[in-house]
Formats: structure tokens, C-alpha cells, sequence
């Protein structure tokens, strides 16, 4: 019917007027009409039409100043702080005569820096073009020329990537000085610049969109409308600065007064490392871009945090076959938005909320407030319902037009023939696009030679015109294809050429000193001539597939081996090459960053386990089937150091194990003393060592990773021999001459000094108070900090007796560089060193040797693992109902107690009877207490493990954080308690092949939701031979002159126990937070224990839930005491 309406429409049209020209007969009845251009764009709306962004942000800082704007790794910064860093700078950009419209280039990493210089460059009236460093310096060159900046912003020595400029430079490094009021600036006004983002030009120049503030203004409105975004959210900050989503999630956070988290390339590691960081972070909204969100998808087996209460994707369509794999999915699923929207109409223009996999995969949804959308002919009329067209925007997201191109602006910029306003335009998108009778619209794909690639705009008529400028290059086209039909993040570029042979490397060279490297195509093809239709047309259809000659291949070799087998085949699958060598290079052949995200998840698949970093640092497949090797009785061996030991200057590929920016790099040597000649290595952090950098930036006053160890000497010669012997130790060993540095980095790095020497701190004591109280009092970890950026992580507190030729030391060390069994390895070389017997010391093992194991290690298995064993695990086994794991150990008290020695006896001989280690009895033990103490039969808790069993040769004598904390889960109901016994056991033992999966991923197996821990108290449960004896108060070690007297670490947690196996005695310590009394948690563990021996004695059958875990004078107290209420009566 609708369709002869149209044809009767038509008919009456002609007969009115049979000399106008066919393409302006209109097809549309008045109703018809109406419907498109009034129902489906009914999106008026009110909003501030003289908001300035930047004022926007400012009245967030007034309302809440002291709330989290941004966070990234190891930084985090208030609203009021962002906003005063940021006036520091405009006051300098004022000053440099910047004026309204003027723009201000922004060369900057991913950082805080980056959102203050965005910030600044707008409160001082100018627009920002960002610049990504990663960028070819042609282009980054272009692009400068182009938008003519008055001033460049940057930070560290990135400016030096560009050829000599006369532009005036800014730096942002230093914004903590400076006027830090607001600036106004009189005549700025909504209709002036906010930024201009350059996107890939059709003729070889890329093309710089100007967005002005009302339009940045009315877009974020309409996403707070949408995704009803507020200040309780916390957004991941995902996209270049160069993509225009950086928009969207950069001024969607900080204009709704929310948080907005900073990515680095961890998050990219795959869906687990993803949904792990999310959850770590609290992340509850995440623009990603369509690619990277279909391989979330695509792994249904990885739970998402709920947290996560919605996705945006957007920057290309949206496969069928990903949307079915979302709504598959178990568990919580987000919210997902799907966006479309050019560059030249403010990120977006058109949302859909996708409800089931029944909706129209294609669907981009309606269009946002004030924003209209027609679909037009190629003679300017309205297409009916169903019917293809172009898609044209309206409103006032429609950017002012391109930057210095007049004649291209008024091509794709024209006026707005359905509206009244004489100054309203329409933007011609090229894209392709029908509307369906719910008032969505349907996008159908591409009308010219622009494409999508990961996400990025790109015109292919530029890579076309840089080749075309290739020696030997007579013509050029260039092609997107899937390389397998159906998936659009199978999507490459592949180049056909004519004119004399030219090698395909030579080619990708040049194209990557001009372009990025998602425009650089997988394959050049080399044809006598281009295939043409009859009409003298390119024949897209008749260009041949690319040949293996067409990749930048190596010379042949056939993979080798099984595993060197399994990786040609997963590369052959995703790059959609028939055949690869062992020498050829993933990069070479097509793959990029997205797409290694699918390579990790492949090779899990198959059983070996990569990360971003195997996929960078072992880049062809031989070298990549090496580092994936399983081979479990290969050692393991971690890259060489590339510093030279006379090396006074350092570079980027010098540090095989990380990854920095030549600026990132700088940043750091700068900070370090003795600057490129004090550098030995950088590499980064390990899991538990992250751990504890994170806890220590959350503490202010105090340290609970600090531990103090007090020593007594008989006379100053021999303090002075202790503490040159310890510095001879630090000397040895790399991690005692380790800092770590994380301000301005993707990632903290630790950085080894060739030289660090330890601070000594001479302090005078009152001759009225006992002389080892005041060096206690003075020296108190609960009121010290240590700075993590110097080397060494230790100082030394010196004092003498004033009434003897006695010595004091107070030695602290942080727990960032040594555990119980490095001091007490530290303590053994001392005494060594001391006694004249230090050339028997054994050479040491770098600290880099067990980072970068555990780096490579496979997650896999710790995934499968601890699944398995805590997915049905729901809530948090937290005794007294205290929730907190980040205490600072401020406020906790501790009590240590030693076991009777006929039960120490007793313990050893049931354990031996058993086949068990007395460490199985008393983690049961500990269960016991838990479970009485929750009321609950099934409970979690964290067991402190050494880390050194899956190390490398030497890791028994080598210094460092070894140790790990993991869960232990003990279900005590229907087993016996030898059965229990042996269950336990074999649990334990299964534990310690998992000894370096990092806590966060094991609580991320678990049923707890994010937010809680999975568990509040530890078992830590230590031989104290273990690397030498360590003091008790009322056990001192001594030598020579020389007293141990004790060694002081607190927890972070509410409760921990430590058991000390002595060789004959146990001894037991607990710390609790004050409300909690450690003596009786420790009195609990005795009886407990006490009780399982008993049972194991006379009645191994009996259930364990029936032993007593309260000692007989509290159970007299309890029953008797407490119920002391007889009376006479009657």
C-alpha cells in the first residue's frame, strides 16, 4: 500500500508540473514527510547555549572539590586539584597571547597531564589539536603545518620527536606552581573552537574538523540523558586523544562529576585482564571500540564485574554474530549502547539501546537530542521508509567545517533545506543508511572509498597518494577486505600496484614513515594492469586475492616442533594467510595490537598462554613458540639486560622487559641520582610487589609494608662493621638497590641503581628513659615512610646507650624489596661478611630473573584453578563482620604465645603418622576457628606461600618479595577428621603449583562480588630456618657482639596469624585490629589445634565440625559465669 501511495504521489506530481526534471519529483506525500522530518527527528530540546565546557567542569569543582576527577597508575588527582594544575597552565598560555579560536597543539602521552593540558588549552580561550606521539613525524608534521598552533603543550622530551619548530613551547611537566584562579576570558564565547581532531584526508593530507564548545556542550547533555551518567560513575578512558570517543569519555566523566580512569596497554591484554582491571578499579561505564568489544564477547567464559553497568561501542558496525554471542552470555551482563557518528557531528549522533540478539544488528538507533537525521538521494530529496540513501546530520553538533579547506567544507558542509533557520547545515556522512517503521535507522555501509579500520577513519585515496609517490610505482589502489567473510574485525587494507616491482618491505617502510600503522595495508599485490568494467571503471570485483608473495614474509623455513606448529596455525587463521615460516614476523604479516588480543586468546585455547608483552618482544614465530614453551624441565630464561655497564645514555630498547616511551624513559632516568650512568635495569613490578605499591599510595602516615628489625652491639666498631657489611650486601643483590617509579608511567617500573647508599640516621637519646623504648618510639614504622622512588628501600637509625659503649640500630626495610627469607638470607651474609668469610658467597640472582617467570607464566591454569575451587564461593568469610583489607597497620595489636612443647610433640607425630606437614594441621586448625567464629561450615582465607618453588636455579638464596598471599578454602562439614586431614592436603599441595597467580585474579574467579574481599584474615605459616633464624623478643640471635632482638612487620588485614616452626617449637603470633583481641585469636588456634591432635589420637572418624575451638576458661566463663543467675524462690 505505502508503496503505490508512493507511485500515486508521483503521477500527481508530473501532471502538475511535466517539465520539471525527474531527479525533483518528489516521492513523498505531506504526511510522509511529516513523519521523517518531524516524528523520527522530534529531538528538540532546551540546553545552555552559552555553556563553555570548561565552565561546565568548573562548576563540578565548586560542588564537590575534593572528589576523584582522575585516577591512572599510581596517581590520582581531585577535581580542585585538576582544575588549579590546569589554570597554572592557562595563566601561561594567556600570557603567550593566545586568543579565542587560536588552537594549541597537544603532544602528550596517555596521563593526568594529558587532561590538564585539554583543560588549560580551553580555559585560556584556545582549541586543542591532539597530537599522538606514536605518529610518523610526517604526519605529525602535517598536521602542525596545517593548524598553525600558537603555542605547543607537551611534556618530557617529546617535542624533540619533531623537526625544529618556531612555534612557541609549553611544558607540562611542571604544573604545580602558578596563579591557579579561574582565568575569564571577556569576549570567548560557545561559538568558538574547543578542538580540532584531524581525520584521514581522500587526497594524502589528513583534514582537521572544528568543534565548537556549544556543540561539545549539547553532546555530553545528550549523553547524561542517555546513559544517565553521574558523579557516583567511574569511566574508562580508553580511546587515542587523537579518536574522537576520547571526547565522549574524557568530558562525559569530568561534566557529570564523575571519575574517569586512565588506561594502559594492560587493559588490553585479553577479556580476563580486562574484566579483572575492571573490577579492580570499580569501572561502571566503558566506551569501547566495536572490535575490541566483539572478542569481549566473544568470551562467554569470562565473567564481567558488576560494576560494569553499561557499554558504549561505536567507530564501526557491529557483526551479527558478536551480538548473538552478548546475549548469550551468563552472568552479568551490561547495558549495551551501540553509537554511530562522524567525526564532523560531535562523536555522536544516533544511539540504540540493544535489548536481545532478536534486534537489527545493523540498527544505529535514534538520533540524540537536538539532532536531525535525513536520509537523501543523490539529488538532496527524502528516500521513503526502507529505501537506501545517504545519511545527512543536522543540528548543533554539525562541526563549523575543515580546517583551511574552504572547498571541501562547502562540498561535505551544505545548507539545511528542511530547516527554517537560515544558517543551519547539513553534513554529507557518505555512509549509507535507510529508515525502518520504529523510527531507527538501519546502516547499510559506505558510499564512497572511506572505510573503517579497528575503529579509525581512514580515506583510502591518502594511502593511495602516498604510494602513488613510491619509485617504480606507475598506479595505485587500495582495498578493504574481510579477510574472513562475516567478521568486520577481520577487516585489512590490501594495496594493488602497477609499474616495476618493488619489495613489499621497501613499501611498508615508506608507508610507515608517513602513515599509522593501522594505514598501512597486510599485502601489496603487483599487477601488469588494474582489472576495468566495460565503462572503463575499476573493477573492484575482478582484483585477485593477494598471493603469500604479497605479505612482507621471511625467507622460508617450515615451523618446527609442536608448539612452533600450533602458533603457524592460529597466525594462518587470523591473518588469513595459506602458509608462514618460523621467521616470519606477526607485524609483518598484518596482525596489530587488537589484533593480538585474538592471538593471546587462541593460544589459551590450545593450551599455551601469551601476553601483550610475548606478542611484542617475541615478534617472530620461532621466537614466539620459544617464549610459549611448556616444557616444564626447560629453565627458564628471561632476557638480557641490554645496558652497557659504561652506558651514559639510555634508550627504549635497552628494557626487554618493558615497554617505555623515549619520554616515559627520560622521566624516570631524570629522577634517578647519578642520572643514565646510575641506571643498571628498569623492568617492571611484580604481581604481589603492585599490591603493596598500591596499598602504600593509599596511606598517608605510616607504612604496614615497613618492617623494623632492632639490633644491639657491644661498641661502636662493631655497628660500623654491621652496617659496612650490609652495604656490601646491597651492593650484591639488585633488588636492594631497587626504587620504583610510577608517576607519568603506563606502568610502575622498578629501576636498579648501580649504586644506592643506605642512610644512616644518628640519634641522640635521653639519658632518664630506657635507651631500646626511644629508638622504638623513634623509629616507629606506624609514623615513618620511606620514599619508594629512593634507593635503598631501607634506613638505618643509629643510637648509643648514654649510659654504656653500647649501639643501637633500628633497621627498617620495606617489604617492596625483601620477605622474611631475604632478611634473613640478608643476616647470613652479614655475619658471613663479618667473619672475614665473604668470598664464599654465592653469585646472586638477579631479582629481574624472577619478574620477568612470572611475566611469562601462563594464567590458564591459575584461571582453571582457582574457578574451580572458589566459583560457588559467594560471600566473604569475614569474622566480627570487619570488611576492610586496606587498613595502614596503625591500629593493630599483636600477642605471641608459645605452644606447650609436649603438644609441639604431639603435632609433629600426628602430621608424620598422617604423611602430612604440620602446616596442613594448622590450617585446618585455622578453618576451625573461622568457622566457629562466622557460624558457618564452608570458609576462605588467605595463606601466605614462600613463591620461590617454580623459580629459577638459585631462587632458594635469592632476595626479593617471593612470598604470596592465596586463598585457602576449607569445607569443614561431613568429613571426618582424617579424612579432612588428607582433603587438606592434597588441596594444599595442588595450592603451591599455582604459587604466583596474582590474589586479584583468584578473587575474580570467585562468586564475591566486586567490591568485597574474598577473604579478612591470614594464615602465615613460616619455618623459621627458612634463610637463616630470626629473633622472637624473648629468643635473640647473636653473634660476636652482636644481638638480633626482633623483627616487627604488621598486617593490613583485620586478623593475621603467623605460625613459627622452629624445628622443635611452634610459636604463635596474631595481629588484630584494635577491637579484637589477638590474644585470644591466638588462644582460639591453640585449643583448636589442641583439639584436632586429640581427635587424630583417639577418634581420626569423628566429624570435624564437632571439635571445640574455645579454651576451657572461656567456655567456663561463657557457661557458667555469664549465667550466674540462680535465686532462691518459693
Amino acid at each position: 500500500a505505502r508503496w503505490g501511495q508512493h507511485l500515486l504521489h508521483l503521477l500527481e506530481a508530473m501532471l502538475d508540473d511535466a517539465a520539471q526534471p525527474l531527479a525533483t519529483l518528489p516521492l513523498l506525500d505531506n504526511l510522509q514527510r511529516r513523519q521523517l522530518l518531524g516524528a523520527f527527528n522530534q529531538t528538540h530540546a532546551p540546553f545552555p547555549e552559552g555553556r563553555l565546557v570548561h565552565e561546565w567542569f568548573e562548576e563540578h569543582v565548586q560542588a564537590q572539590p575534593q572528589a576523584i576527577a582522575v585516577q591512572a597508575e599510581g596517581t590520582q588527582l581531585s577535581y580542585a586539584e585538576l582544575n588549579a594544575r590546569a589554570n597554572r597552565i592557562a595563566h601561561r598560555l594567556i600570557a603567550a597571547g593566545l586568543r579565542p579560536d587560536e588552537r594549541v597543539a597537544l603532544l602528550v602521552e596517555r596521563s593526568p597531564e594529558m587532561i590538564i593540558g585539554i583543560l588549560a588549552i580551553l580555559k585560556a580561550g584556545g582549541a586543542y589539536v591532539p597530537l599522538d606521539p606514536n605518529y610518523p613525524q610526517d604526519r605529525l608534521q602535517q598536521m602542525l603545518s596545517d593548524s598553525s598552533p600558537r603555542v605547543l603543550l607537551t611534556q618530557g622530551l617529546l617535542a624533540e620527536q619533531l623537526p625544529p619548530q618556531e612555534i612557541a613551547q609549553l611544558s607540562l611537566d611542571d604544573s604545580t606552581e602558578g596563579d591557579d584562579h579561574n582565568p575569564r576570558i571577556e569576549d570567548l564565547t560557545s561559538r568558538h573552537l574547543a578542538y580540532v581532531m584531524y581525520t584521514s584526508g581522500s587526497t594524502g593530507k589528513p583534514k582537521g574538523v572544528m568543534l565548537e564548545h556549544r556543540s561539545v556542550c549539547n553532546q555530553i547533555g545528550a549523553l547524561q540523558e542517555r546513559y544517565g551518567l553521574n558523579p557516583r560513575d567511574r569511566v574508562l578512558q580508553f580511546a587515542t586523544m587523537t579518536f574522537d570517543m576520547s571526547v565522549e569519555e574524557i568530558f562525559g566523566a569530568l561534566l557529570s562529576g564523575a571519575t574517569l580512569l586512565l588506561r594502559s596497554d594492560a587493559w588490553i591484554a585479553g577479556t580476563a585482564a580486562f574484566a579483572m582491571l575492571c573490577e579492580q578499579h570499580g569501572i561502571t561505564v566503558a566506551n569501547l571500540p566495536t572490535v575490541f568489544w566483539q572478542q569481549v564477547s566473544r568470551d562467554q567464559h569470562v565473567p564481567l564485574p558488576a560494576s560494569l553497568r553499561q557499554f558504549m561501542i561505536g567507530g564501526e558496525a557491529v557483526g551479527k554474530q558478536a551480538v548473538s554471542q552478548w546475549f548469550a552470555r551468563a552472568g552479568h551482563r551490561p547495558a549495551l549502547f551501540n553509537a554511530y557518528g562522524p567525526t564532523e557531528a560531535t562523536v555522536n549522533a544516533s544511539i540504540r539501546l540493544m535489548e536481545s540478539d532478536h534486534d537489527d544488528f545493523r540498527s544505529i538507533g535514534k538520533p540524540v537530542r537536538n539532532t536531525q537525521l535525513h536520509v537523501l538521494d543523490a539529488s538532496g530529496n527524502l528516500v521513503p521508509l526502507g529505501v537506501a540513501g545517504e545519511i545527512h546530520i543536522g543540528g548543533v553538533g554539525v562541526a563549523r567545517g575543515y580546517l583551511n579547506r574552504q572547498a571541501l567544507t562547502a562540498e561535505r558542509f551544505i545548507a539545511d533545506p528542511f530547516s527554517t533557520d537560515p544558517d543551519a547545515r547539513l553534513y554529507k556522512t557518505g555512509d549509507l543508511g535507510r529508515w525502518l517503521a520504529d523510527g531507527t535507522l538501519q546502516y547499510l555501509g559506505r558510499n564512497d572509498d572511506q572505510v573503517k579500520i579497528r575503529g579509525f577513519r581512514v580515506e583510502l585515496g591518502e594511502i593511495e597518494a602516498i604510494l602513488a609517490g613510491c619509485a617504480g610505482v606507475r598506479e595505485a589502489v587500495v582495498v578493504a577486505q574481510e579477510s574472513k567473510p562475516g567478521q568486520s574485525d577481520s577487516k585489512r587494507l590490501i594495496a594493488y600496484l602497477c609499474g616495476e616491482p618493488v619489495p613489499v618491505e621497501q613499501l611498508r617502510r615508506a608507508l610507515l614513515a608517513a602513515l599509522p600503522d593501522y594505514m598501512v595495508p597486510s599485502a601489496f599485490v603487483q599487477l601488469e594492469a588494474l582489472p576495468l568494467t566495460p565503462n572503463g571503471k575499476l573493477d573492484r570485483r575482478a582484483l585477485p586475492a593477494p598471493g603469500q608473495e604479497a605479505f612482507a614474509s621471511r625467507a622460508y623455513e617450515a615451523p618446527r616442533g609442536e608448539i612452533e606448529q600450533i602458533v603457524a596455525t592460529v597466525w594462518q587463521d587470523l591473518l588469513g594467510i595459506e602458509k608462514v615460516g618460523r621467521h616470519d614476523r606477526f607485524f609483518e604479516l598484518g596482525g596489530h595490537s587488537l589484533l593480538a588480543v585474538s592471538l593471546i586468546d587462541r593460544l589459551r585455547q590450545h593450551g599455551l598462554s601469551a601476553t601483550v608483552r610475548t606478542v611484542f618482544t617475541a615478534p617472530s614465530l620461532g621466537e614466539m613458540a620459544l617464549a610459549l614453551s611448556r616444557n616444564d624441565e626447560a629453565l627458564f630464561l628471561a632476557p638480557a639486560n641490554r645496558i652497557p655497564a659504561d652506558c651514559t645514555e639510555l634508550t627504549p630498547d635497552m628494557l626487554p622487559l618493558v615497554e617505555l616511551t623515549p619520554a616515559q624513559l627520560e622521566r624516570i632516568v631524570s629522577a634517578v641520582p647519578g642520572s643514565a650512568a646510575n641506571v643498571q635495569d628498569i623492568y617492571p613490578l611484580a604481581p604481589l610487589q603492585q599490591g603493596i605499591l598500591f596499598h602504600h599510595l593509599l596511606g598517608h602516615e605510616g607504612d604496614a609494608y615497613l618492617v623494623r628489625s632492632m639490633i644491639e652491639f657491644d661498641d661502636r666498631p662493631r655497628l660500623d662493621a654491621f652496617v659496612s657489611a650490609l652495604q656490601t650486601v646491597i651492593d650484591r643483590h639488585d633488588i636492594l638497590r631497587s626504587a620504583v617509579h610510577w608517576v607519568g608511567q603506563p606502568q610502575p617500573v622498578q629501576v636498579v641503581q648501580r649504586q644506592a647508599v643506605l642512610p644512616v640516621q644518628a640519634i641522640t637519646l635521653a639519658a632518664d628513659e630506657d635507651p631500646r623504648t626511644q629508638l622504638e618510639r623513634l623509629s616507629d614504622p606506624r609514623h615513618l615512610r620511606l620514599d619508594l622512588q629512593l634507593a635503598p628501600l631501607m634506613r638505618a637509625c643509629i643510637a648509643q646507650d648514654p649510659h654504656s659503649e653500647r649501639w643501637w640500630l633500628a633497621l627498617l626495610d620495606h617489604h617492596m624489596i625483601s620477605d622474611h627469607v631475604s632478611l634473613g638470607i640478608v643476616l647470613e651474609e652479614i655475619q658471613q661478611l663479618m667473619q672475614g668469610q665473604g668470598a664464599h658467597l654465592p653469585t646472586p640472582m638477579p631479582y629481574r630473573e624472577f619478574v620477568a617467570q612470572v611475566l611469562a607464566t601462563p594464567s590458564q591454569a591459575h584461571e582453571t584453578y582457582f574457578t574451580r575451587r572458589l566459583a560457588s564461593v559467594d560471600e566473604p568469610t569475614a569474622p566480627y563482620g570487619v570488611l576492610d583489607v586496606q587498613g595502614d597497620g596503625a591500629q593493630v595489636v599483636e600477642t605471641s604465645v608459645r605452644l606447650d612443647r609436649d603438644l609441639n610433640l604431639r603435632i609433629r607425630t600426628q602430621a608424620r603418622l598422617a604423611g602430612v606437614t604440620p602446616a596442613v594441621l594448622f590450617h585446618i586448625a585455622w578453618a576451625q576457628v573461622l568457622g566457629r567464629c562466622t557460624g558457618r561450615d564452608d570458609v576462605v582465607f588467605g595463606s601466605v606461600v614462600a613463591g620461590r618453588l617454580q623459580g629459577s636455579l638459585g631462587a632458594d638464596r635469592a632476595l626479593g618479595v617471593f612470598i604470596n598471599t592465596l586463598p585457602v578454602r576449607v569445607q569443614l562439614a561431613g568429613f571426618g577428621v582424617r579424612a579432612l586431614v588428607d582433603e587438606t592436603y592434597r588441596d594444599l599441595s595442588e595450592l603451591l603449583a599455582h604459587e604466583q597467580a596474582s590474589l586479584a585474579l583468584a578473587q575474580r574467579c570467585s562468586g564475591v562480588g566486586a567490591g568485597l574481599p574474598l577473604f579478612t584474615t591470614l594464615l602465615n605459616y613460616r619455618h623459621q630456618t627458612d634463610g637463616g633464624s630470626l629473633a622472637n623478643d624473648d629468643q635473640v640471635l647473636t653473634w660476636d657482639g652482636v644481638r638480633f632482638l626482633s623483627n616487627e612487620a604488621r598486617t593490613n588485614y583485620p586478623i593475621e596469624v603467623a605460625v613459627a616452626d622452629e624445628g622443635d617449637d611452634f610459636s604463635v603470633t596474631a595481629q588484630s585490629i584494635t577491637g579484637i583481641d589477638p590474644q585470644r585469636i591466638a588462644a582460639y588456634l591453640a585449643q583448636a589445634v589442641t583439639a584436632l591432635v586429640e581427635a587424630l589420637e583417639h577418634a581420626p572418624e569423628r566429624l570435624a565440625s564437632q571439635l571445640e575451638v574455645v579454651p576451657e576458661s572461656e567456655r567456663q566463663l561463657l557457661l557458667t559465669e555469664f549465667n550466674r543467675t540462680a535465686r532462691d524462690f518459693g
